[in-house]
């Protein structure tokens, strides 16, 4: 396993099943800025606003098509056999809940705090386990992480403006007095 962090915005996402899961798994990805459509036969949780489109049926050969990543959060073993074919064909990224060994891809157990997003993941293993220990990072984590990013991004980008690299630059300094005067209380 790889961890990577793609960029989701305006892609088309399919989600199938509107349990628990496949609510929480749809509410992720349009954070995301995916375009979700969710395909289940009954709604069995509430969705979130914002789905590119909800379709109230059975998942159909050929749903697949056209999306760039698909979440299969059934629970049928034999709606998960067809949907895992099709993606396959289709080299499509794929996720079956409860089913890391059929996934090409696998939800992390997030923490964030502006534009830092802190990952933890167990490839599959144990979702708990990734959640207890994304809880136990982020209770430890600094005060003014998204303000210390932004004002990151600002400096970067000054440097990038008057033509020099950042490539060399060693920010370790700079972080810590960012850290600090965050810790400060306002005046």
């Amino acid at each position: 396993m790889l961890p990577l962090a793609f960029e989701l915005r305006g892609r088309s996402v399919l989600v199938i099943g509107a349990g628990r899961v496949g609510a929480r798994k749809a509410a992720q990805l349009l954070e995301a800025g995916a375009r979700v459509t969710v395909v289940a036969e009954s709604l069995d949780a509430p969705l979130p606003a914002g789905l590119a489109s909800v379709q109230r049926r059975r998942y159909r050969e050929g749903d697949v098509a056209g999306h760039w990543l698909v979440v299969s959060a059934t629970g049928d073993l034999t709606t998960n056999d067809q949907v895992v074919r099709e993606a396959r064909a289709a080299g499509t990224w794929l996720n079956v809940v409860d089913d890391p060994g059929r996934s090409s891809f696998y939800f992390m157990a997030l923490h964030r705090d502006g534009d830092v997003c802190v990952a933890v993941s167990t490839s599959g293993a144990s979702p708990a386990l990734a959640q207890a220990i994304r809880t136990f990072i982020a209770e430890r984590l600094p005060y003014g992480l998204a303000a210390v990013a932004r004002r990151l991004a600002g400096e970067r980008d000054a440097l990038h403006r008057s033509m020099t690299s950042t490539e060399g630059v060693d920010w370790s300094g700079r972080i810590s007095e960012l850290f600090e005067e965050e810790r400060r209380p306002s005046r």
